[in-house]
């Protein structure tokens, strides 16, 4: 472990480094996710005026749940972004085959290969709706309730990457995994609301199917009193049982996978 935790850091300065050699490149990329999160939060701040209240949530509890996902959301941009890309941009091109003859763990080498900027944008917009939520419901903050958005935030990343890497499996088979792994990462967007707010179905579905509910609605409602809100400290076994299935299904392909050819 400690070995793999040196490498990653001399990966990721690697990967500093050659960002910074394009500057306005790396805040262009970092500023523009702010940009689109902000068109998304003010879409929901048109829905908040014409309806004031979604099942008793107000405007700022819908920013703490949409600000949690949004932090939880930055990890996986910023650590896993590569898994979006496995296909189109290493098997596809015959890249991925490097990963295969180095003395590391294949996964760790996608990883750690690429740091996205992008997702410091999602962090900074995360963190800045759960401040401005906490102040403006008033929030007294307990070392358990920071305990609680550090645990929801960080098992939340790791189920966002679990999910991304189950779906892009399926590249060592069809070689572009983005329609199979947007098709589960685009439920997200429902969990960016209270998931009270939804038929029972889609509850069930975001909690323990897709459970995208862990990493935002079950975090919010132990912040903020509400009732169901004790599950959240369910989400570091959920993230840590999606991550065994997702690293199963990524030996099961990586065993099948035959190359590109010549």
């Amino acid at each position: 472990m400690t070995r793999y935790m040196s490498l990653y850091w001399l990966f990721l300065l690697q990967r500093l480094k050659a960002l910074m050699e394009y500057r306005a490149s790396f805040i262009l990329g970092a500023t523009s996710t702010i940009i689109w999160q902000g068109s998304s939060i003010a879409a929901v701040w048109v829905v908040m005026q014409n309806v004031p209240s979604l099942n008793g949530w107000n405007y700022d509890e819908v920013l703490m749940v949409y600000g949690i996902i949004t932090l939880a959301k930055s990890i996986n941009h910023m650590f896993a972004d590569n898994l979006w890309t496995v296909g189109r941009v290493y098997i596809r091109a015959g890249g991925f085959d490097r990963f295969l003859v180095r003395p590391i763990d294949p996964l760790f080498h996608l990883l750690a290969d690429r740091f996205c900027q992008d997702g410091v944008g999602n962090f900074i917009v995360g963190l800045a709706l759960v401040v401005k939520a906490s102040v403006d419901l008033d929030i007294t903050w307990t070392p358990l309730m920071v305990a609680m958005l550090a645990v929801g935030v960080i098992s939340g990343g790791f189920i966002f990457i679990a999910l991304n890497l189950i779906t892009c499996v399926s590249s060592f088979w069809i070689i572009d995994s983005v329609p199979i792994t947007r098709l589960v990462f685009d439920n997200h967007l429902f969990a960016q609301y209270p998931l009270s707010i939804y038929p029972k179905a889609i509850s069930i579905l975001l909690t323990w199917v897709i459970p995208y509910g862990f990493a935002s609605f079950y975090p919010a409602s132990y912040l903020l009193g509400r009732e169901m809100g004790n599950l959240a400290w369910v989400s570091p076994l959920i993230a840590a049982f999606l991550m065994f299935i997702g690293y199963r299904f990524w030996q099961f392909g990586l065993k099948y996978y035959s190359g590109t050819g010549s």
